[in-house]
């Protein structure tokens, strides 16, 4: 009977979280519309959203109409959706190679995606039968691929040393294809071309309309739901592979699903809003911190942070300077790079 009740109540503890937070999420997204270059009433966003959701016959100026439906709510849900797909690979990457300082930006995931999509774009790989989305995808999978040859090839291994490996190898991957994007931007690109790219690689999501939505969401939403299955194995690897092959994990094939999964969410996300860094980095901390590092809890809330914080960080980019919109990008690295400092300190003292 006790156990019943306990059993109910932390069923209820949950659906109480999961409410809260969907409301917070709610909320966020509301702001995002509402605050902007130009502030508009929240019952004119509430007007809009029941005129096209529900049909409803509100007499309303259609040029704030466009500007919520078309731009602001669309820029708003592309934000949430890109924050928890980030975050989420941040935690994958951090789980599997028991490294703090992972995520798909260090690692040099996010400058391949962004050489691939530039490639396909620009260079025209592919002759036109590669999407984008396709592009940034290999992209991202050959910058791993490089990334994890250097490490071994550098003598990574367990450890601290190991961890330092693989964080100097994304690094030096990063920069490669960055160098590689710019090489092919200055060959292939006409200046306005080069000048929209480069705004557009330093993450920018004033491009964003419906079709993105259709694609960002599903995208984010599976991968959180494929990561989300491999808890039990993702809690296994804190204790290394060979203790997770030992309790029955599979490691290569979840190895592979999982960096696989972190890769497409990375490539269709990037292809959208460019290569926006830090965030799979600083909020997978942020929610360890807050519900601790069992995977079960720490999933979802990392994914609910991370579609708050970017949606906040856009908001911010619109609003920092009058009159301007500033790359989302440099408003998650004045955010990122400070707490990137902090946890490289503070894993230094720990050694």
């Amino acid at each position: 009977m006790s156990l019943a009740v306990a059993g109910s109540g932390g069923a209820g503890r949950r659906i109480g979280v999961g409410g809260l937070a969907l409301a917070g999420l709610a909320a966020a997204l509301l702001a995002g519309v509402v605050i902007g270059e130009t502030a508009l009433p929240p019952l004119t966003v509430l007007q809009v959203l029941a005129n096209k959701v529900l049909g409803a016959g509100y007499a309303l100026d259609p040029v704030d109409e466009g500007i919520i439906w078309n731009y602001r709510l669309t820029r708003a849900i592309v934000a949430a959706a890109c924050g928890a797909g980030l975050a989420v690979s941040g935690v994958v990457l951090q789980a599997l190679l028991r490294n703090a300082l992972a995520d798909p930006y260090v690692l040099g995931i996010s400058a391949g995606a962004s050489t691939g999509a530039v490639a396909v774009t620009i260079a025209g790989l592919g002759a036109g039968l590669l999407s984008l989305s396709f592009g940034a995808f290999i992209g991202a999978i050959l910058a791993f691929g490089i990334v994890a040859l250097l490490a071994r090839a550098a003598g990574g291994g367990a450890g601290a040393a190991g961890a330092a490996q693989i964080v100097l190898a994304g690094i030096a991957g990063a920069q490669l294809f960055n160098a590689l994007t710019a090489l092919i931007i200055a060959k292939s690109a006409n200046s306005d071309q080069a000048r929209g790219i480069m705004f557009w690689l330093m993450g920018s999501l004033g491009g964003v309309r419906w079709p993105d939505v259709w694609l960002a969401v599903p995208v984010a939403a599976a991968g959180v739901l494929i990561v989300a299955l491999h808890t039990r194995a993702l809690d296994a690897f804190a204790f290394g592979s060979e203790a997770a092959a030992s309790l029955g994990v599979p490691v290569r094939r979840v190895q592979a699903a999982l960096i696989g999964t972190s890769a497409m969410i990375t490539a269709v996300m990037v292809s959208m809003v460019g290569a926006i860094g830090f965030v799979g980095l600083v909020i997978p901390h942020a929610a360890r911190f807050l519900v601790g590092p069992r995977h079960g809890r720490l999933i979802p809330a990392s994914a609910f942070m991370g579609a708050v914080f970017l949606i906040l960080a856009d908001i911010l980019s619109r609003v920092v300077i009058p009159g301007q919109v500033l790359p989302i990008g440099v408003v998650t690295a004045l955010v990122g790079a400070p707490a990137f400092a902090a946890i490289l300190v503070r894993g230094g003292r720990r050694l």
